[in-house]
């Protein structure tokens, strides 16, 4: 039963639709809700199947309500991820069971709570981490992965923030032990985590940042970060060129081959750390051929030499830290730091473009394309843009495989759906 449900209803609604700019509908349906009956309805996007864009479509669902411990939030906006096209794909360990609702993160305003909970009122605006079903007008979570979002935070950014400035946050504190002086190798420095591990940086005195990235982003993040390189060029040796005793820490996203090249830059007493395999993605469906490549490239860790050189390997997984390990409560911790960094001014989520429900596909292939600079979002109440003919997703049908072309940037350079 959730508290107060009935008697705010109505009082909710409206704050809602204030927030939003709009005035209440007639019949209560304001909120962006239908009826059917007794039940209410919301739009959410819908994974059919594992496999391509085709796979994906904008449906109606039943609204949840939320259970013993839960928060309802009425979503402003989502935050997409690489681990979104991955779990589309089905590129992931134990997926789960389709058709299911995608989405890890996103940010909106209290509309009920459940039993038990404190600390939360009707009415606030929060950001949230969700075990999928994120992509929806209303979602429901366990109160311990919700979070308070500053007063001059908008959702958007807000929806950029959990996923991304955690991750990079747990990676170089927690695991790593970043310190003045110190010296990072980021892959993808372009993307939204990428661009969290720069701007964490630059809070800790002297560190120096190398970052890979596709030669046309380099022109609009090249402030952020120390050393630049195209990331399909010969890092390692540009690297040594400039450090030649190496780095202190490498964040690879990437896997494959780039396993072996991190540990090889790593200092004595560096820390190589693994948060993602994007290399296993080539096609717009799963490849075996791609998965057995990149796992064959990675180089076999001999523990015996990591003891003689006196290096430390590691991986981190936030979705696996929050639902699977239990550890909300350091995440709770990490949250608070980063909204005081915020509140400094001193780290800020870079929104790459915003995409309506209906563009989950373009917005999703952007991602596929690596063309993102930052973080993509879903914004719920957003109009869907008219496509212009070259921003047309292709999508196969059939589940053919594509080549991945990284140095076309014609391909990457799409306009993005910018409001």
């Amino acid at each position: 039963m959730a508290k107060e449900g009935v008697e705010k209803a109505e009082e909710t609604e409206q704050m809602i639709e204030k927030e939003a700019g709009k005035e209440p509908a007639e019949g209560g349906g304001g909120d962006g809700s239908h009826r059917l009956g007794d039940a209410q309805e919301m739009r959410a996007v819908v994974l059919a199947g594992f496999g391509g864009l085709n796979k994906l479509r904008l449906s109606r669902k039943a609204m949840p309500e939320p259970q013993d411990g839960e928060l309802k939030i009425r979503v402003k906006a989502c935050g997409l991820n690489f681990i979104d096209l991955m779990v589309r794909q089905g590129n992931i360990d134990n997926p789960p069971k389709t058709p299911l609702v995608p989405g890890f993160e996103c940010s909106g305003i209290v509309e009920a709570l459940g039993d038990s909970v404190k600390g939360y009122e009707i009415g606030d605006r929060v950001m949230a981490f969700v075990n999928y079903n994120a992509w929806a007008e209303v979602v429901c979570t366990p109160v311990e992965f919700v979070y308070k979002i500053p007063d001059d935070m908008s959702f958007s950014e807000a929806a950029a923030f959990p996923m991304n400035f955690v991750t990079a946050y747990v990676m170089l504190f927690e695991v790593a032990n970043l310190r003045e002086g110190m010296s990072v190798l980021v892959h993808s420095a372009g993307g939204g985590v990428g661009q969290a591990v720069a701007q964490l940086c630059s809070t800790v005195p002297n560190v120096t940042v190398f970052g890979t990235a596709s030669t046309f982003k380099h022109e609009a993040i090249k402030d952020s970060v120390t050393h630049l390189f195209d990331r399909n060029a010969d890092y390692v040796q540009e690297v040594k060129r400039i450090s030649t005793e190496g780095v202190d820490i490498v964040l690879d996203c990437l896997c494959g081959d780039n396993t072996g090249k991190g540990l090889s830059l790593l200092k004595p007493l560096g820390t190589y750390i693994l948060y993602g395999s994007s290399n296993m993605v080539t096609g717009e469906t799963k490849s075996f051929f791609s998965f057995a490549k990149s796992w064959w490239q990675v180089e076999k860790v001999n523990p015996i030499k990591l003891y003689e050189e006196n290096k430390v390997i590691a991986g981190f997984s936030l979705l696996n830290l929050l639902f699977k390990q239990g550890r909300a409560g350091l995440i709770r911790g990490v949250v608070e730091k980063l909204i005081g960094l915020y509140n400094q001014k001193k780290i800020k989520p870079v929104v790459d473009s915003l995409w309506a429900l209906e563009e989950v596909k373009e917005a999703m292939q952007r991602i596929h394309d690596r063309g993102n600079i930052g973080k993509l979002i879903l914004d719920v109440e957003k109009t869907p843009t008219p496509l212009m003919a070259n921003d047309s997703t292709e999508t196969s049908e059939a589940g053919e495989e594509e080549e991945d072309h990284e140095g076309d940037s014609e391909n990457k350079e799409r306009m993005p759906f910018i409001q």
